[in-house]
């Protein structure tokens, strides 16, 4: 069975530059999904995901938009939004697990509001001819919350479901719940792609095993962790390339170029990639002595050594 790899979005991660570099520099990735949209509730589509879903700065083989909303009319808006520029499909978010969002009635917190969910894609498939899919866990509270939206999901036609096996209260806390995402599969006629934890091609050859019926997985901080697990998956095999680090640090040093031109000033930049490297540390020898070394990393002098020097010790 041909498997189809999927990037899960990460916000504050995987936008365009990072989508382009990943492609160009590691591949093994046949659809990305765009960080969400959220509308805050005014009628606007703000400047940074304009950029991010103008088609002139995306090179990737498909990129999928998504949405963040509760709101019926929002989400009309965005579909209209994202059709003016050629996409013919959008992902509704109902997965994103953070209390700031999950407060507002939305993301996984939105899953056991059966009714609500219902009304926003009521609105959506009768008022468009968009193509809907949803990215999901199995609940807030429970994961059993997702077996009662069935359902409603069953009266739409979805191209598929997302479901990242976890519960939004355990943010990215404990291990994924297989049983529950088994559950899913017998309860759900749509087609579901699996999310959570491949974090490496053993676990995801045991995720295979496990779910013989799904052959969509969706890929998100494993991804960022150890840019070269796509392609590996694709390619059935452990072995990294012989010149990884060098790989490695040519797609590190496109990405903060890129960063560091859009960002104005040393401390946004310092911050960006800080978050990378927390996610980036886990792929060297000495994963906390590696953050450490950027984090110590002052200015960008220093912090130009250091990285010079991490990827130095690997090779």
């Amino acid at each position: 069975m041909s498997i189809t790899l999927l990037s899960s979005p990460l916000q504050g991660f995987t936008d365009f530059r990072f989508r382009n570099a990943f492609h160009h520099y590691f591949g093994g990735i046949n659809t990305f999904y765009a960080p969400y949209i959220k509308m805050n509730g005014k009628m606007v589509i703000k400047n940074n995901y304009q950029r991010d879903l103008n088609p002139e700065n995306n090179q990737v083989s498909e990129l999928i938009p998504q949405v963040m909303t509760n709101n019926p009319d929002e989400f009309l808006f965005v579909i209209k939004y994202i059709q003016s520029l050629g996409y013919k499909e959008l992902n509704w978010n109902l997965g994103c697990p953070y209390p700031m969002v999950t407060k507002q009635g939305m993301g996984s917190g939105m899953i056991c509001q059966p009714q609500k969910i219902d009304e926003v894609l009521h609105k959506a498939h009768n008022e468009s001819d968009v193509t809907i899919s949803m990215k999901m866990r199995m609940g807030y509270e429970e994961p059993t919350e997702i077996l009662e939206v069935f359902p409603i999901l069953e009266k739409y036609p979805l191209k598929n479901i997302a479901i990242h096996a976890r519960i939004g209260k355990q943010l990215y806390k404990g291990g994924t719940d297989l049983d529950s995402f088994q559950k899913c599969i017998e309860n759900s006629p749509h087609k579901l792609y699996y999310n959570g934890d491949i974090t490496s091609v053993q676990a995801f050859r045991e995720l295979q095993e496990r779910f013989p019926s799904i052959d969509h997985f969706m890929i998100g901080r494993g991804l960022i962790a150890d840019p070269f697990l796509p392609s590996m998956i694709q390619n059935n095999t452990t072995e990294y390339p012989e010149n990884r680090w060098q790989i490695f640090k040519e797609f590190h040093d496109t990405i903060y170029q890129q960063y560091d031109e859009a960002l104005s000033g040393p401390t946004p930049i310092k911050m960006k990639m800080l978050g990378f490297w927390e996610y980036f540390s886990q792929s060297f020898d000495n994963p906390q002595k590696t953050y450490k070394a950027i984090k110590k990393a002052g200015n960008q002098v220093k912090y130009k050594a250091a990285v010079a020097e991490i990827f130095a010790k690997q090779q």
